[in-house]
């Protein structure tokens, strides 16, 4: 019975891990990518030209332009004036710049934080719990009790404490 677990179980992890190879690739570029997102790391700057609703609130204007932290600088003549950019009040027209990624990196990101409204969220259930199966049935690779699987129990305490201590400090 054990004998026949641990060949299905390497089985389906060496398949599985075939199966998932695009998408890990994925998950690791756009990971990589995401931990640069409060820079302008790989970003380019983008024109934007928009019609929004006239007569704003210094308040609406951010979430109607969809700029997080907008701040104002000063209001002239009814056209307030932020930072990389303006809003007409009386037009409701804005310009403004803002620092985007090229688009399939952006598509990348996307797909990486895929929320629940979004019919690719059940491709990212799908990965996490393929991962966590690779976590579980790594396990099986080798008989316990041989030097090499004692030796992975090692290295598996050592990448928790690791994990702990980046997680708590």
């Amino acid at each position: 019975m054990g004998r026949k677990t641990s060949q299905k179980m390497r089985e389906l992890h060496r398949y599985l891990g075939f199966f998932l190879a695009g998408i890990m690739a994925v998950y690791a570029i756009s990971g990589i990518a995401l931990i640069f997102r409060d820079t302008d790391l790989l970003k380019q700057e983008v024109s934007i030209e928009q019609i929004v609703q006239p007569q704003l609130s210094i308040s609406e204007i951010g979430p109607a332009l969809k700029i997080k932290k907008l701040e104002v600088d000063r209001n002239e003549a009814g056209t307030y004036y932020f930072e990389n950019g303006t809003y007409n009040s009386l037009t409701g027209e804005a310009q403004f710049t803002k620092m985007e990624l090229p688009y399939l990196l952006d598509k990348l990101t996307h797909f990486h934080k895929a929320k629940t409204g979004q019919p690719l969220f059940f491709l990212n259930i799908f990965f996490g719990v393929g991962l966590l199966f690779f976590v579980i049935s790594a396990f099986w690779m080798f008989m316990p009790g041989t030097k090499i699987f004692q030796k992975g129990i090692l290295f598996t305490a050592a990448g928790l404490i690791l994990t702990l201590i980046l997680l708590f400090v």
